[in-house]
């Protein structure tokens, strides 16, 4: 017997073929890198945030779990909201030395300020 669930072909809208094998695409989540391996990058940035100034991590090599984990935790030590998207942890405000020392005093050796 066929399995015939309609879940597995979502983006499929019609086969004419009866033995069709409907494949679901499986993305593999990349492995973290070390601490010491990654090369981070602190700036400030203001663009299309109204005029207000965050401190933007980039180059985060890993997991999304990993990375909402250490945006977390600069947060948290800076004490102000943020967020974790699209590879790069976003803090608010101007906590560029701040977040640096952080990062260093975690492991993160390769850490350089940008700008």
């Amino acid at each position: 017997m066929k399995n015939n669930d309609w879940k597995e072909r979502l983006n499929v809208v019609y086969s004419t073929n009866p033995d069709y094998s409907y494949e679901r695409e499986d993305s593999e989540e990349q492995v973290s890198l070390e601490a010491s391996r990654q090369k981070l990058r602190v700036q400030l940035d203001r663009k299309n945030r109204g005029g207000k100034v965050v401190t933007l991590v980039t180059g985060f090599v890993g997991t999304e779990n990993d990375l909402k984990e250490l945006g977390k935790l600069l947060k948290s030590k800076c004490g102000v909201g943020g967020s974790t998207k699209d590879g790069e942890i976003i803090v608010q405000g101007d906590f560029k030395q701040k977040v640096l020392e952080l990062l260093k005093k975690e492991g993160y050796t390769q850490t350089k300020p940008v700008g």
